[in-house]
C-alpha cells in the first residue's frame, strides 16, 4: 500500500491553487526528497503538463510524457467507463461496465476509437522520440487531478512493464475514493488536496481552470 503524503490544511477544500503552475510548485516542495534520486517526471496531457513541467523545473528533474485517455460511456462522454494508455493496456471499471450492460459489441468499437486518437497525440506530442528508459529510476506520474482514478490505472501498468524502482504519483487534487483505488498499485501518493465530497470535479481545486489546447501543451514542451 503506498504511503499518501496530503496536506490537511488542503483537505476537502475548493479553490486552493491559483492555477496548474502554482500546483506544481505545491508539489515541488512535497517532492524534494526524490532530488538526486534518478527520477523522472511523467505527465499526463493536457492538464498534467503544466503540472509536470513546472516540478521538473523547480526539482531539476528530466520531464517525458506518458499517454493514456479514458473510454467514454457513451451517451455522456464527460464520464468514463475505464481507459486505455499508449501501448493498448486497457483497465475497465468492471462494476461500472456491468451496470451499464456494456456488451464487448459496445466497448470494442470505443477502444478502436480512443486507440486512434491516442496515436494521433503521440505523434503530436512525442513525434519519434524514443520512451525513456525507465528501469532502476523513480517514475513520478503527474497530472492536474484524479477524479476516478480509472485513467491513472492503466498507465501504472504500462509503466510496470518497464521495470522502474518505484511509481510515484504526484497530483494536485483527487477524490478519496480515487486515492483508495490506486494506492495498493504504487509506492507513494502526494495529492495536497483530497477531498470526500459526494460530488467530485478537479476543475473546483483551481481558481483559475481552462482546458489546455494542443499549442499551449507544445508550447510548454519547448520550454
Amino acid at each position: 500500500m503506498a504511503k499518501i503524503i496530503e496536506m490537511r490544511e488542503f483537505r476537502n477544500k475548493n479553490y486552493v491553487f491559483r492555477d496548474r503552475i502554482h500546483a506544481g510548485e505545491v508539489l515541488a516542495i512535497k517532492l524534494k526528497p526524490y532530488v538526486g534520486k534518478d527520477s523522472i517526471i511523467l505527465a499526463i496531457p493536457s492538464g498534467g503538463v503544466p503540472v509536470g513541467s513546472t516540478i521538473a523545473k523547480e526539482l531539476g528533474l528530466q520531464m517525458d510524457l506518458i499517454i493514456v485517455k479514458k473510454l467514454p460511456i457513451p451517451y455522456n462522454t464527460e464520464a468514463g467507463f475505464g481507459s486505455i494508455s499508449w501501448d493498448g493496456e486497457v483497465k475497465l471499471n468492471e462494476r461500472l461496465v456491468e451496470q451499464l450492460q456494456l456488451s464487448g459489441s459496445d466497448i470494442d468499437p470505443i477502444i478502436a476509437d480512443v486507440k486512434r486518437e491516442i496515436d494521433k497525440r503521440m505523434e503530436i506530442f512525442r513525434g519519434k522520440r524514443p520512451f525513456p528508459e525507465l528501469k532502476g529510476k523513480t517514475a513520478i506520474i503527474a497530472d492536474d487531478g484524479l477524479a476516478s482514478g480509472y485513467t491513472l490505472l492503466a498507465a501504472i501498468s504500462s509503466i510496470k512493464r518497464l521495470s522502474p524502482a518505484r511509481i510515484i504519483v504526484a497530483v494536485p487534487t483527487a477524490s478519496k475514493n480515487a486515492i483508495d483505488l490506486v494506492a495498493p498499485y504504487v509506492d507513494g501518493i502526494f495529492c495536497p488536496n483530497i477531498r470526500e465530497t459526494r460530488t467530485f470535479a478537479v476543475a473546483d481545486a483551481y481558481q483559475e481552470w481552462h482546458d489546455l489546447t494542443g499549442q499551449e501543451v507544445l508550447k510548454l514542451l519547448r520550454k
